[in-house]
């Protein structure tokens, strides 16, 4: 009941003060997307081209680290700049709200912080800001923290196996508990224009006396999000089938308006939520000096390019509306199955199961393939074959012969362990189009690619099947002796613009983002999203317009497909909408 007091009266003071915190945190994002955003990701991308490196991944991280120190040195640089961008954010959030608006105190205040402010807090912030980024994420949502997060394939690889589950859960519940403790680490820094690590040290002091008020107090305000949320859909999705009864162009009309409207209010109701998360936080730190919330200073100098800037959002998302409402730019992805599996009929790169998820005609199924001792081809993912045959060695140990005796078991199922050679025979009588990842590790000859390319370019051609690769120097080869080829780099994360010699890019879908598409397709590049096995997450993949999803379960991406596409009526349409982009998603 206290929360739910705390919350009414932090509601009204943001109702008194409604424009200015719209424009608060208006201003941020604006900067966030067209400024801070580009300027880093151009600035990685110009660094690691100056340095002839295409991408950064765990692969070739000792590579830049021992024979690229000035670009690692650089990299380095814009992560400590980063860092201080967040930090500074941050900063002037929490002044302009504690000093009502008032800019020139908040700035004021802000550089006698920056006084305090060392280099080596980057590190402790480093530490902070991905301790907090769950919180973080209902405080403000800032599209530099959503970049600080665990890519969604490797929690899904952890939850396969009750070990690492429980490693897993364990880590989680640390982080939180870390998380908790710390989290006033940046009210404090900035409100006492003290040091990271004494913020550090106080913020754990006062979680002591305060974690109960605050888990209740958050708890409580997701709670009251959650629901508003789910009302603002339910209304807005009854409004429509309304809308619906009237002749066709006037029910697009007010689907268009129905739809922008539940936009915008959604965004009210996040600008709302971090409002009041902040006055919290906030209030929780000053009240433990006696201090109190200074009379609102209305500062007008720059609502009006603001709400300038609202106005055009809502012209150019209503316009984006009107195109997604009547289906214009609806555009099916070719569907992938992942492993040449679909929902676990079979054990994954084995013949029994291309058979199987063939029926479901998905255009591509995705395989592994290895190089043997003998300089031959076989379909395996893992790099150890114990997982699945009980073998433990690598493929590189053994000869096609002795591998295609292996019997490979998963999910109940059983498969025989083949070669490319049977595979591709098969798939050609199932008249099946295959993408082909080809995997590379330092055991392997340093003819691979080029015997790879030698024996199976033209029947790559003819059938025209696709070729992906995590290494990219495997990519750039096969570019190299067959450009014919549409070879794709996969990539884990997202941290640059789309600059390589290959023809598109499998990105790991909780990492991809809108921006990354756009620029890809500017360059006729494809994107496809992996691995995606969520109903919500295929469709806000087909509405940011990937050209390929690769996925587990392709019946059901081609019921999504189907569903996403096949409704006819606005309020089916708008009912996608809520589904791809969920409550504070």
């Amino acid at each position: 009941m206290k929360a739910i007091n705390e919350i009414k009266d932090f509601s009204a003071e943001f109702k008194q003060n409604w424009l200015q915190y719209l424009v608060l945190f208006t201003g941020i994002s604006v900067l966030n997307q067209f400024v801070f955003i580009p300027f880093f990701r151009y600035i990685t991308t110009f660094v690691l081209q100056k340095g002839a490196i295409p991408f950064v991944s765990l692969s070739n991280l000792e590579i830049i680290l021992t024979k690229h120190p000035f670009v690692a040195l650089a990299l380095l640089i814009e992560l400590a700049a980063l860092l201080f961008v967040i930090y500074s954010q941050f900063a002037l959030l929490i002044l302009v709200i504690k000093n009502q608006f008032d800019v020139k105190e908040s700035l004021s205040e802000y550089g006698q912080c920056l006084k305090h402010f060392r280099l080596g807090s980057l590190l402790l912030l480093a530490i902070y800001f991905l301790l907090i980024v769950p919180f973080a994420n209902i405080v403000f949502r800032t599209p530099l923290l959503a970049k600080l997060k665990i890519p969604q394939f490797i929690v899904d690889y952890m939850t396969r196996d009750w070990i690492l589950l429980t490693i897993l859960v364990v880590f989680y519940v640390v982080i939180f508990i870390l998380a908790l403790h710390f989290l006033f680490t940046l009210p404090i820094m900035v409100l006492d224009k003290t040091t990271t690590r004494e913020a550090m040290k106080k913020s754990a002091s006062l979680m002591k006396k305060s974690w109960r008020k605050v888990l209740g107090f958050f708890i409580t305000l997701g709670i009251i999000a959650i629901l508003a949320m789910v009302i603002n859909s339910v209304l807005a999705y009854l409004l429509q089938l309304l809308w619906d009864i009237f002749p066709n162009e006037l029910a697009l009309i007010l689907a268009t308006i129905n739809l922008s409207l539940f936009q915008v209010i959604s965004e009210l109701l996040l600008i709302w939520t971090s409002a009041i998360s902040l006055l919290f936080l906030i209030i929780i730190k000053i009240t433990t000096k006696e201090e109190k919330l200074p009379n609102a200073s209305h500062n007008k100098a720059i609502v009006t390019p603001i709400m300038i800037i609202w106005i055009f959002a809502i012209i150019v998302n209503g316009v984006e509306n009107v195109f997604y409402l009547t289906g214009i730019d609806d555009h099916a992805p070719v569907t992938i199955s992942h492993r040449g599996v679909n929902d676990k009929n079979g054990v994954q790169n084995t013949i029994e199961a291309l058979k199987k998820t063939a029926k479901f005609k998905p255009d591509y199924v995705e395989i592994d393939v290895h190089e043997t001792k003998d300089n031959q081809f076989i379909i395996m993912h893992d790099e150890n074959l114990k997982k699945l045959t009980g073998v433990d060695k690598e493929p590189k140990d053994l000869t096609v012969k002795q591998l295609t005796q292996l019997t490979a078991k998963e999910d109940g199922h059983r498969g025989k362990v083949v070669s490319l050679d049977q595979y591709i025979k098969a798939a050609k009588k199932l008249k099946q189009k295959l993408l082909i990842e080809i995997k590379t590790t330092q055991h392997d000859s340093k003819n691979f690619v080029a015997n790879f390319n030698k024996k199976y370019g033209q029947t790559i051609l003819k059938n025209k099947y696709q070729v992906q690769s995590l290494d990219y120097t495997a990519v750039k080869k096969m570019q190299q002796l067959n450009s014919k080829i549409p070879v794709l780099y996969i990539q884990p994360y997202n941290l640059t613009y789309p600059h390589s010699a290959a023809d598109g890019y499998s990105m790991e879908y909780s990492t991809l983002t809108s921006d990354f598409i756009w620029q890809a397709h500017l360059q006729n590049h494809v994107v496809y999203a992996w691995t995606v096995n969520n109903t919500a997450e295929m469709k806000k993949m087909m509405y940011e317009h990937v050209d390929g999803v690769i996925t587990d379960d392709v019946a059901k991406l081609n019921t999504t497909i189907e569903d996403f596409e096949g409704r006819k009526s606005y309020a089916e349409r708008l009912l996608n909408y809520m589904t791809a982009f969920p409550i504070l998603d």
